[in-house]
Formats: C-alpha cells, structure tokens, sequence
C-alpha cells in the first residue's frame, strides 16, 4: 500500500491491543475520531477491514490478527533504533522505561529516583509498577526497557542480573511479641494473610509454608502489603512481608516483627532485560546504582 506512515502503525498497535477505540486514543494521546480516522485511513489503504466492530467491542480480524504480529516485530525495531543511538551515548541518559512489581517500588524507589537524580541529571526515566507476569509480557513486547523483579525467573530470551538478597519477616499483633517464632509448619496451622493471585510474593510466602497454591485459604487475601500488615494489627491473622517494607508498614500498625530462625526465608531482588536491548551496557549502570541504594 501506499502512503503507509509509522503513526498508523503504532495507532493500530494500540488499538489492538486496547480493544477499544476511546482507551487507544487516551493511550496515544489523540482524540478518539482522529484515531477513527488514522484506522479508516489504514485499512482503505490496505483495501481489507482489520477490525471487527460492534457497539462495545472492538476486535482483531483474521488478516488483522497476522498483521499485529508484524507489525509489533517492525515498531520494536524501530524502537530499537533508537534505543542504538541512545547506547552510543555515555553514561545514563534520555528515555529509560522502568518497570518494578509493587512489593518493592514503594521501598526502593524514593531514594533510587533521588540518586539516579543527582547522579544522572540527563535521565529521564517513566516507572511502571505492576505485577510480574504483566512486566514480563510489556519488557517482551518492547513497552518497558528493563523491570525489578524477584529472581529466578527462568524466562528465555532476559538477562537476569541478581542485585541483593533480603529476608521475609512475620507480622504478628503486637500482644504477640513474647510468643515463640512459629515453625513453616506452624504458620500452616495459623491464619497466614496473603497478597492477591498475580503477586509473586504470595507464591514464596506459600513456598516457605510448603503450601500448595490450591491450599491457600478464601477471604484472606490482600491487594497490598499496607493492607495484609492493617489487618494483622486488627487482630485478624499473621502475615510476611519483606525486610524492605517493614519501616514504612509498621510504623503506623499495632504490630510486632520477627526473623525467622536461621535458615531465613529470603527472596533475590534483581533486574531483567531483553537480550537483545542493545542498552545493556546503560542497563548494567543502573543495576549497580540499584544495589549501591539498597545496601546491596
């Protein structure tokens, strides 16, 4: 076809991805008839619909479906173009997207925006804080440039640098201070507060108690660790949170905090990037300012 611009191409993206033409424009900053007009414009051009359109759904056709897929490989080249000219660069600049998963960006991020700040004057860096699976899936498709995250992963195709290792701490009521550390199998017998399904955390909180996912309890779960540790203040049960957490979640809570006797459970905080992210040598930068900023 002719006349094919970049613009189209990423306003497609969008609204396949978003299934909605409203979402897609708010996505790429546009009004939602000038989106209309961009993906009208695209398929005349292409003399085929990519869409199905109904009143409240917006769906990929068959030929639209194919064309995604290439079109998502030719916007990351494109991206990775200029990811190359930012690599050429010295030292930490421009645009670094960052994602990290919600147990650890309320903890690390104040003080590494404030050194990279400092450090790095000409960075410009965008967080993105999600759960892990959803990290994976943008870091794959090319919307994030590296991600925190609890290592292993095992995912082909990242680059997993470890960065620090840190303790998980019991949460108790505070009238609990005097009782003795219970055992993983005596967690089993306790009622253990856990995050939502999709939180990484809640899978090693039930590895260390040697429960199975189908075990977990209903009714006990929380969408935050400032949540899981206000419960456990009310007296409803006991939770884990990592070492980070524990000076901006207990502060306000009438709780106590313990370690677990040596071995102690722990979890490997690191970062992951696409192999291919010719912004290694940057992204290798900024793991080492990571771990100098969280002690590591």
């Amino acid at each position: 076809m002719k006349n094919l611009t970049l613009k189209q191409l990423r306003y497609f993206d969008a609204l396949s991805r978003h299934g909605h033409f409203g979402r897609a424009a708010e996505a790429c900053a546009i009004s939602q008839p000038a989106l209309s007009v961009q993906i009208k414009e695209l398929e005349e051009g292409l003399g085929t619909p990519l869409f199905e359109r109904s009143p409240r759904h917006v769906r990929l056709t068959a030929f639209g479906e194919d064309w995604a897929i290439r079109v998502r490989e030719i916007l990351r080249a494109v991206d990775d173009l200029g990811d190359m000219a930012r690599a050429a660069q010295t030292g930490l600049a421009g645009r670094l997207r960052l994602g990290v998963i919600p147990t650890i960006a309320p903890y690390l991020l104040p003080g590494l925006i404030a050194h990279l700040a400092q450090a790095h004057p000409d960075l410009d860096i965008h967080v993105r804080e999600t759960v892990t699976p959803k990290l994976i899936a943008e870091l794959a498709s090319g919307k994030i440039d590296t991600a925190i995250v609890a290592l292993p992963l095992d995912e082909p195709g990242f680059v997993e640098v470890p960065l620090f290792d840190e303790s998980l701490m019991l949460v108790r009521p505070a009238d609990q201070q005097d009782r003795p550390m219970p055992t993983p199998a005596g967690l089993r017998e306790m009622r253990l507060l856990l995050l939502e399904e999709g939180h990484c955390f809640r899978d090693q909180a039930l590895s260390f108690c040697n429960l199975g996912t189908a075990s977990a309890r209903e009714g006990l779960d929380g969408s935050s660790l400032s949540t899981l540790v206000q419960m456990v203040g009310a007296g409803i049960g006991v939770t884990l949170i990592p070492e980070m957490a524990v000076g901006v979640e207990t502060r306000s809570a009438p709780v106590c905090v313990n370690r677990f006797a040596a071995p102690e459970p722990q979890r490997c905080v690191g970062m992951i990037w696409r192999k291919t992210n010719p912004l290694a040598g940057q992204l290798q930068t900024l793991a080492k300012a990571v771990k100098a900023v969280a002690g590591g």
